[in-house]
């Protein structure tokens, strides 16, 4: 299936999904106001999802004078993938961690924390670069920013739900609403749903883009020991991440809490390094299973 297929179908469960909790909220009038902001976070995820993601870390833009060596890494990367350079913006904090956005490649940007620029050596920097270049590749980056936008606005409205409950606004019995009893049960699962969907889109992309990232840096091993040491970071060195957002990360930021990991939107880094280097997790170092070998081995058998 292709990500524009992809696109169109999550626009389309998030609308539909926005217009019920509307119609939990306010009956037939919510459905309305439900549907007008849907198409307007609809327009705005399309044009403008980069511009709030970043805005939301405070990212802010670097220049190849700033930051020569990461641009030549980046510039290396895009010339053997075949993209376009893409802006590169850097986020202040300590954790470590990164992230790709943008509608397409031409307007694509790589964004890296302070942190991982840090942490990192070169031959990690470039692991965790091509795995960004990976998503833009693979053209993940669209979808990412509008799962995050739309998963954002279905936040507000399951918040909107719970103030209604607790002071019985919104509510007109002959429009159709909900009692609050409803309403508080609504915007419990509403943002688990939210997630759900995050995860429906963004898990499978992860191993295809450790798989790009193998590929463009010619092996396995800076992606894996990049990604050994964020997740020894992770909890070390928390990242104040909105959960919807966490799905566009190279690494879940919030993986330090414990409810978080029940719906993580990454799969699990000991597997994700273990299809990189050809070892599950467990296998006490007999040969690899079919379909476990090393994923440069089968790039380049």
């Amino acid at each position: 299936m292709s990500n524009q297929i992809r696109t169109t179908i999550l626009l389309a469960l998030l609308t539909a999904f926005l217009v019920w909790i509307g119609g939990m909220i306010g009956g037939r009038g919510g459905m309305l106001a439900a549907l007008i902001l849907a198409a307007g976070m609809n327009f705005f995820s399309y044009w403008y999802s980069d511009r709030i993601v970043l805005s939301m870390y405070r990212a802010e833009a670097v220049t190849p004078e700033e930051a020569p060596e990461l641009y030549d890494m980046v510039r290396e990367l895009a010339a053997r993938a075949g993209l376009p350079m893409p802006r590169i913006y850097v986020i202040p904090g300590d954790s470590p961690n990164a992230f790709a956005t943008g509608r397409n490649p031409e307007h694509a940007v790589v964004a890296v924390t302070e942190g991982l620029l840090r942490l990192m050596d070169r031959e990690e920097l470039m692991g965790v670069l091509a795995h960004e270049l990976g998503h833009v590749r693979n053209r993940d980056i669209l979808i990412g920013s509008i799962a995050a936008t739309m998963a954002g606005a279905v936040m507000m409205l399951a918040s909107m739900a719970r103030w209604s409950a607790i002071f019985g606004g919104f509510r007109d019995d002959e429009e159709g609403g909900i009692g609050g009893l409803g309403l508080i049960v609504m915007s419990i699962l509403a943002p688990i749903a939210a997630m759900l969907i995050q995860m429906a889109v963004s898990r499978s992309r992860e191993y295809l883009a450790d798989e790009t990232a193998a590929r463009l840096t010619g092996g396995p091993e800076g992606l894996s020991r990049a990604l050994e040491k964020l997740g020894a970071y992770a909890g070390r060195l928390p990242m104040h991440a909105r959960p919807e957002t966490a799905h566009m990360f190279i690494v879940n930021p919030l993986s330090g809490q414990r409810l978080m990991r029940l719906f993580s939107t990454h799969p699990p880094l000991a597997e994700r390094i273990a299809r990189l280097r050809g070892n599950p997790p467990g296998n006490g170092g007999r040969r690899p299973r079919a379909g476990h070998e090393n994923i440069w081995d089968r790039l380049s058998g």
